[in-house]
């Protein structure tokens, strides 16, 4: 193995100072802001970029690095947990033709100990849980950051048990987004409704609520596409029961797929749903989360809010209305695009290739460009939610203060032939394809 220079707590501080691009390869989680050594404190140095060890196998791994903006000619430094797995990294580094590498191994010892040295961390962290914390919940164990005595696992899907029924979490019950959102306006479902349906899963708003589920590469010829994309539906359901007012809702984060690549055990047992107590609160607890079609249209004209628009970029010019049940084409004049990737059922530009959450800082840096900023309020939307539900839970997990859903979206707005809409590539988008 080739040996690379170690530098000292003084000489990283002052590379940062120059400009060299700092890589922490611990997980994702490690990076968010979770304690995976019992650390005193979570999170990642100041100025790092997240690019695990687990991605050094993928043979697309050149492609993050370049996607993540690190070039031959740059400087780097590299920091994680163990020795052994910085130097399995760099060493990859080193065969794509980089050669201005270093180590850092102090972070434990040095950088994560002194308060006065820097590190950043994710705000609302604890609400995406990685597969080991889910792990030791559901092995009877206290997992840090829980002070619950009463959970519920759901694996989230649309018109799809045997997604579940092929292979699921064990313990884990399984719902259909069906059960809290209507498949005639595929917004939430009314407050009676949801109280039910909440009811029927076990779920109060006192409970635990752990979501996630699978992606299995969704084909827009199948006439349920979205029955192969649970992942995005699972944070669908997140936003819906949030807005309700379960008050501990967690997301698997990068759902059934971190599940199967930390090694843990899959059951194929049907596992009966357990009717609770009542909710115990008046739904919905937190209004705010939801915007409907009248104050979108307030917002539109308003200088402290926007639309986000978290469709691709053949929805948003017109080319396509992204859905086999939606035949307009086009978007909200005055909305703002957020690209969600390639259509509407994948979120690549959200999501590592793991289908882990994409780094926040690279989501905040996007957003900005576009106008995207916590100081106004943001109502993020798709075709029908859930797309939008997932840019939005990426605002509310950074501590965004003024986020929400505009439910209806483009399937709900271009229902109405009132509602202008327009075509073409915008000014600010020219030269995006």
């Amino acid at each position: 193995m080739t040996r690379f220079r170690v530098i000292t707590t003084k000489e990283l501080i002052e590379r940062a100072a120059a400009g060299v691009k700092i890589i922490d390869i611990r997980s994702v989680d490690a990076f968010n802001g979770w304690k995976m050594q019992g650390e005193p404190r979570g999170g990642h140095i100041k100025g790092a970029k997240s690019l695990p060890v687990k991605w050094a196998k993928y043979m697309d791994w050149i492609e993050i690095v370049r996607h993540k903006g690190l070039l031959p000619v740059d400087e780097l430094v590299l920091y994680g947990y163990t020795l052994e797995d910085v130097k399995k990294v760099a060493e990859t580094f080193l065969k794509a033709g980089y050669r201005n590498i270093e180590i850092y191994k102090g972070f434990l010892t040095e950088w994560v100990p002194n308060d006065s040295l820097p590190m950043l961390s994710l705000p609302n962290y604890r609400h995406l849980v990685s597969a080991e914390w889910l792990n030791k919940l559901i092995s009877g164990e206290k997992p840090a950051e829980y002070n619950n005595d009463r959970f519920v696992v759901v694996q989230s899907h649309y018109r799809n048990r045997d997604a579940y029924l092929s292979g699921h979490i064990p313990g884990a019950i399984d719902m259909d987004t069906n059960a809290l959102e209507s498949p005639e306006t595929w917004n939430r479902r009314s407050s009676e409704e949801l109280k039910r349906a909440l009811e029927e899963h076990g779920i109060t708003a006192d409970t635990t609520v752990v979501l996630y589920g699978k992606f299995m590469f969704p084909d827009n010829e199948d006439d349920f596409p979205g029955s192969a994309a649970g992942d995005i539906g699972a944070i669908r359901n997140a936003f819906i029961m949030m807005y309700a007012g379960v008050k501990d809702v967690r997301v698997l984060n990068g759902g059934y797929q971190s599940w199967k690549d930390a090694g843990f055990e899959e059951s194929m047992i049907n596992v009966p749903k357990e009717p609770g107590p009542d909710f115990g609160a008046q739904i919905p607890a937190k209004p705010e989360l939801a915007v409907d079609i009248p104050e979108a249209k307030e917002m539109l004209a308003a200088r402290d809010a926007e639309l986000v628009c978290v469709r691709s970029y053949p929805e948003y010019i017109g080319e396509v209305s992204g859905y086999n049940y939606i035949e307009a084409k086009g978007r909200i004049p005055g909305a703002i695009f957020a690209d969600c990737g390639s259509d509407a059922y994948h979120m690549e530009n959200y999501r590592n290739l793991d289908q882990t959450t994409r780094e926040f800082h690279e989501i905040a840096e996007i957003w900005k460009r576009n106008g995207i900023t916590p100081d106004k309020h943001l109502a993020f939307y798709c075709g029908t939610g859930w797309r939008g539900s997932e840019a939005w839970f990426n605002a509310w997990l950074m501590g965004w203060p003024n986020v929400s859903v505009f439910d209806g979206g483009w399937f709900e707005w271009s229902n109405d032939p009132k509602n202008p809409r327009e075509t073409g590539v915008p000014e600010n988008l020219k030269g995006h394809a």
